[in-house]
């Protein structure tokens, strides 16, 4: 196999996504545009990676980090000059490269390496990934003459009738000789209808240099999709999804409405879990095997172990252990920690706090920045105070307790195992084994006060 070097072209703006972020940040599936296609690129081993930024530079780096080398268009005078500028990168060094634009993330990296294959079969100093489309609008036409070899690729808006109605079209992304790539750069110009220097005049360039040119054909349209407005961000969206949530069904997941599922790239779920609709499941979201996440659960960032129910619940950077259940309409916030065979209930908020094994908080409670032990009981409307403003504190609760409806927990206080809270109770000390906590306003009956009050007049 020859060297592979790949150029990915990130520096336009995106002026007709009409948005602040930069058309490659946008997200597709929970990951930016331009993270899917390095992620793909990155699968076809390229020794060297070099990426076009140009508006919204400092962002595009930052979410690429060190994986690839960069190169800056400060001024967008098309694509064939944003590849000029990778020229102190690559220019002189034997080998194919990729150039790929950074705002079409449904091609696969199966596509790309079946294109590096069959430029380096046809042993082409030039290949264009080409698709056929329904409707050509808006794409570069690709011409070819009477025996089907490439000639020329004409862009829309100076295609004439004739080349207007070609529905094989460019999908923007190219294998190249290196050499002969960065020599015919050199001899680009801006005659055409945007004033710009095009990449595909390259191709006419080789020709006219007695170079062989290919044409890889992708049987998949939707690969070929460029994200250019918020229209076909959400068509992208949706053919991601659809991909997506086909491969978990592949797997043995349950998806009971697939089209009214949502799963980010690079979520995990294990065979046999069944999903209803509604679902989120979001970033680097872990679901086990043998769980039953109910409709409209919204899961992010969060690993849920095997045999787990959770309904209609939202759970954010937490880890719910095997056998645990939660909701419905609970919420778990970043740094909770259900333990197995845990039980979390309707409007039970937990956040910074760890629930022992088969410890059941069932409704209508805050935990937060506590530990909870083994079998503890937990009544309704149950606040663990753990905040006075300036400062947050931490509540222990031992093994075996029992805490009894509308208690709350003063933060900081250690409650040991064995004990019991009743009902009503403000708990600002700590509390020893086998105690029982009351702290309350002894009841008072006033005898025919009612009479005087207003309701009963």
């Amino acid at each position: 196999m020859t060297t592979r070097f790949a150029i990915i072209l990130a520096a336009g703006k995106g002026t007709r996504m009409k948005s602040k972020l930069y058309k490659v940040l946008h997200p597709v599936c929970g990951k930016p545009m331009v993270e899917h296609i390095m992620n793909r690129v990155m699968e076809t081993q390229p020794q060297e990676i070099v990426t076009v930024v140009g508006h919204g530079a400092d962002k595009v780096k930052e979410q690429l980090g060190e994986r690839s080398q960069y190169a800056l268009q400060a001024e967008q005078l098309g694509t064939g000059h944003a590849v000029l500028q990778v020229e102190p990168f690559l220019k002189g060094k034997k080998g194919t490269t990729l150039v790929i634009s950074g705002d079409t993330p449904l091609l696969t990296t199966e596509t790309l390496n079946n294109l590096f294959e069959y430029h380096q079969g046809k042993n082409a100093s030039a290949t264009i990934l080409t698709a056929k489309a329904d409707d050509p609008t808006g794409y570069g036409r690709i011409i070819r003459d009477h025996v089907g070899i490439v000639e020329k690729i004409v862009e829309q808006k100076d295609a004439n009738p004739e080349e207007a109605k070609v529905t094989e079209i460019n999908t923007g992304t190219y294998c190249f000789d290196n050499e002969l790539l960065f020599e015919a750069l050199s001899h680009l110009d801006t005659d055409n209808a945007q004033g710009e220097y095009y990449l595909t005049d390259i191709i006419e360039i080789l020709k006219a240099n007695g170079k062989t040119v290919a044409a890889y054909q992708t049987e998949d349209f939707e690969e070929s999709l460029g994200v250019n407005d918020r229209v076909a961000l959400a068509q992208a969206n949706q053919i991601m999804r659809k991909r997506i949530n086909h491969q978990h069904m592949v797997n043995g997941v349950s998806l009971i409405d697939p089209a009214a599922t949502y799963i980010d790239a690079g979520v995990k779920i294990g065979a046999e879990t069944v999903i209803e609709p509604g679902v989120y499941l979001k970033g680097a979201t872990v679901i086990g095997e043998e769980c039953v996440i109910t409709a409209q659960s919204q899961i992010v960032d969060s690993v849920i172990e095997d045999g787990v129910v959770v309904k209609s619940s939202v759970i954010e950077e937490s880890l719910v252990k095997k056998g645990a259940d939660v909701g419905p309409f609970a919420h778990l916030r970043p740094k909770a920690e259900i333990h197995e065979n845990a039980h979390i209930g309707n409007f039970v908020e937990v956040k910074n706090a760890q629930i022992g094994e088969g410890t059941k908080v069932g409704h209508l409670t805050y935990v937060g920045d506590a530990t909870l032990g083994k079998e503890i009981n937990v009544g309704c409307g149950v606040v663990f105070v753990n905040y006075d403003g300036k400062q947050k504190y931490h509540t222990t609760v031992g093994d075996h307790s029992f805490i009894g409806s509308n208690a709350n927990l003063v933060g900081p206080v250690n409650v040991a195992q064995n004990t019991s809270i009743a009902a009503g109770t403000t708990v600002t000390q700590d509390i020893p084994e086998y105690a029982m906590a009351i702290g309350r306003v002894r009841q008072e009956n006033k005898e025919n006060y009612a009479k005087k009050l207003p309701f009963l007049n």
